[in-house]
């Protein structure tokens, strides 16, 4: 089990995780997952949502890491997972230059810290890694995480109306990104 240090600065510290290191991670990958939907983020999942209900997610995404389908990364402050991202690496024959950014979580008592910067920078590093050089990825129009996206450089596509719901049932339209990696 290991996981690859890709940045630290104080107490934190940026990681990509290979398959026994993210089975290890589920347990706080859960509490993350939970907390955010609590919080409200409209990430595929409806309140009430304790981190039990996030296992079978994380289960699938270790699998996929496993499988070299996904790049798990994680933000730690201390020693406790308070951050992730997942880097969608497997794509169809016609879009091996592509990748899917998916689910930057960070946890509620953990923002404001430069995580979501950490884990998007890392999450590019990763993808250029793996010669990726166009990244893909959507998020609730309106919510932080638009904001965090055009600061961070992604351009702005365009918007689907009542794409999903949001964790208390109501409909959010969904905005999507994409950036060009050089």
């Amino acid at each position: 089990m290991t996981a690859s240090a890709i940045h630290a600065a104080g107490d934190i510290t940026i990681e990509h995780l290979d398959a026994g290191a993210a089975h290890a991670a589920i347990p706080d990958l859960c509490d993350v997952l939970s907390d955010c939907v609590e919080g409200g983020a409209s990430v595929g999942f409806m309140a009430p949502f304790p981190p039990s209900g996030a296992r079978p997610f994380w289960e699938g995404v270790a699998a996929a890491v496993a499988e070299d389908a996904v790049a798990l990364i994680v933000a730690r402050r201390a020693c406790e997972i308070v951050g992730t991202v997942q880097v969608g690496l497997k794509m169809p024959p016609n879009q091996p230059h592509r990748a899917d950014i998916k689910k930057l979580l960070v946890h509620r008592r953990a923002r404001g810290l430069g995580l979501s910067r950490g884990l998007m920078t890392a999450a590019e590093a990763v993808a250029r890694e793996r010669g990726k050089t166009v990244l893909v990825l959507d998020t609730a129009t309106g919510e932080p995480a638009e904001a965090i996206y055009q600061r961070l450089g992604w351009q702005r596509v365009g918007v689907i109306p009542h794409y999903a719901l949001m964790p208390d049932g109501r409909t959010c339209d969904t905005t999507f990104f994409y950036k060009h990696l050089s």
